[in-house]
């Protein structure tokens, strides 16, 4: 999964949610989590689904959807 957030404080907001929200849900702890304090990219593993939270300038420069064109698209519903 990769995201945007506006600014550090979000940015560490987005990965402590999707943390507590794999915890409760889906019984998922991450097995490491980089880039947290510094939060221009964050990267959290949790084995099958690894999730990259960027700041737009990051984003921008890693250009990770490059790396991932010819990749399945997969739908994650709202609840």
């Amino acid at each position: 999964m990769i995201c945007t957030g506006a600014n550090q404080r979000q940015i560490q907001a987005i990965a402590e949610e999707v943390g507590l929200q794999l915890k409760h849900k889906a019984r998922e702890l991450a097995n490491s989590v980089e880039g947290y304090t510094q939060g221009e990219w964050v990267l959290a593993d949790y084995g099958d689904l690894v999730i990259h939270i960027f700041t737009p300038k990051s984003r921008d420069y890693y250009d990770l959807e490059r790396l991932w064109r010819g990749a399945k698209a997969v739908p994650i519903p709202a609840e």
